[in-house]
C-alpha cells in the first residue's frame, strides 16, 4: 500500500520536475532510459568480477563457519567434562569460548560489515565499470541532448517504455561491447 501511494505520488512530482517546476513553461525536452542490469550482464568484465567476488564471499564464508565450528565443539567438550574440571579450569574453558566467539565475530564483521573487506573489494572490482557506465551514459545524453536517462532496473517504476527510448544498446556500443541476445 505505501509503495503504491509513493509511486502514485512520484508520478506528479516527477512531472513537475520535467516541467521545470513551472506549468506554464512549454519546452520539448528529450528523455531516454537504459536498462542497468542488461548493460552490466552484457559485460564480460562485469561477469568476471562478480563471479571473484562470489568466490572470495565462499572462501571467506567457510572460514567463519569453520571457527563457528570449532567453537561449537569446544562447546560441547565443556559440557561433557565440567563435571570433572575445577571450577579454575571451568573459567579457564569458559573465556577461551567467548574469546573465540567474539574472534568469529569480529571476522565476520571484518569480513562482511558494512565496510567490510567484500565491500571494499566490491567497490575495487565493480566500481570501475559502473563508472565507465555512467560515463557512456553521460556522453550519450550530452550529445543525443536529453534532458533525463532513467534506469529501468532501479527503483523508479516505468509504467511504460518505447522501446525506441531504450539506449542500452547504444551504452554498450559506446563502451565497444556486443549484447549477448
Amino acid at each position: 500500500m505505501k509503495k503504491t501511494l509513493i509511486n502514485y505520488l512520484s508520478i506528479p512530482i516527477i512531472g513537475l520536475l520535467i516541467s521545470g517546476g513551472s506549468i506554464n513553461k512549454v519546452s520539448a525536452q528529450k528523455f531516454a532510459y537504459v536498462d542497468s542490469k542488461y548493460i552490466l550482464e552484457n559485460i564480460s568484465e562485469y561477469k568476471a568480477a562478480q563471479e571473484q567476488l562470489n568466490k572470495i564471499s565462499v572462501e571467506w564464508q567457510k572460514e567463519i563457519e569453520a571457527r563457528y565450528a570449532e567453537i561449537d565443539k569446544l562447546y560441547k567438550s565443556f559440557q561433557a567434562e565440567q563435571i570433572l574440571l575445577s571450577s579454575e579450569m571451568k573459567r579457564k574453558r569458559e573465556d577461551e569460548i567467548v574469546n573465540k566467539e567474539k574472534s568469529a565475530k569480529n571476522l565476520q564483521k571484518k569480513r562482511f560489515g558494512v565496510d567490510g573487506d567484500l565491500y571494499k573489494k566490491r567497490q575495487e572490482l565493480i566500481k570501475p565499470i559502473q563508472d565507465k557506465v555512467y560515463a557512456a551514459i553521460k556522453d550519450i545524453a550530452v550529445t543525443g541532448n536529453y534532458a533525463m536517462v532513467l534506469d529501468k532496473a532501479g527503483e523508479l517504476s516505468i509504467l511504460y517504455s518505447d522501446p525506441k527510448y531504450d539506449k542500452s544498446e547504444e551504452v554498450l556500443n559506446k563502451m565497444g561491447y556486443k549484447a549477448s541476445k
